[in-house]
């Protein structure tokens, strides 16, 4: 191995990143994870499908700065993730706290200079996508990473409506080429209808069901 790529290996590993080989193709899936359910879990064997990935990362946040509320302890997140999403190509990390980064193209940024060589794919819903143009450097987002966008039914026009849309309509792949999406230099992203489970963290908070537990470490 040479000194470059020890020195990837030794970054990846001090990060809780696995070895990965150049040219792997990974989805990232972001977001607080509070509390990850089915849906999560759905929507991820959904992309691994449709973005031919060869395998998935959960980036469960220590916290959503477009949230003023703050979520559970990260630890008792990621015990949540892990129960639920028990898949061979899909690993729960906590990169963002181990790399201190916040925002989205600050964590692309770190695991861009980690990983080297390794094909990034960020998946989003179309809602994410229709306020995309308020994230911190969302254009630099778009011009170094693919992205993948998954919606329900009918929701296609709203999206076809957001600002990113517009914008990067130049390079948008149709649904039937979702399996390309990796395969070629950003600004490149793709949108595909997926049915959903119809449950979200808000609806299991607001149930009772996710009950907090004060000191869950990581």
């Amino acid at each position: 191995m040479t000194a470059v790529g020890v020195a990837a290996t030794n970054a990846q590993m001090s990060l809780g990143l696995p070895y990965l080989r150049h040219g792997r193709v990974v989805g990232l899936l972001g977001g607080s994870f509070d509390p990850a359910h089915e849906g999560h879990a759905h929507i991820s064997r959904e992309a691994l499908k449709r973005f031919a990935l060869d395998e998935l990362w959960w980036l469960v946040s220590p916290g959503n700065p477009l949230k003023t509320r703050g979520p559970a302890p990260l630890g008792q997140r990621m015990a949540r993730a892990r129960a639920v999403m028990d898949h061979p190509r899909v690993r729960i990390s906590d990169f963002e706290a181990r790399a201190g980064t916040r925002y989205t193209a600050e964590t692309l940024r770190a695991l861009t200079r980690a990983c080297p060589g390794v094909r990034f794919v960020w998946l989003m819903g179309a809602d994410n996508l229709a306020q995309f143009d308020q994230w911190q450097d969302w254009r630099w987002i778009m011009e170094n990473v693919a992205v993948g966008v998954l919606a329900r039914p009918g929701q296609r026009i709203a999206a076809r409506n957001a600002r990113a849309a517009d914008v990067y309509r130049h390079a948008r792949l149709r649904s039937h080429e979702s399996w390309l999406l990796a395969h070629g230099a950003a600004p490149r992203w793709c949108f595909v209808n997926v049915p959903m489970v119809d449950i979200s963290s808000s609806e299991i908070r607001a149930s009772g069901q996710w009950a907090v537990r004060d000191g869950a470490g990581a």
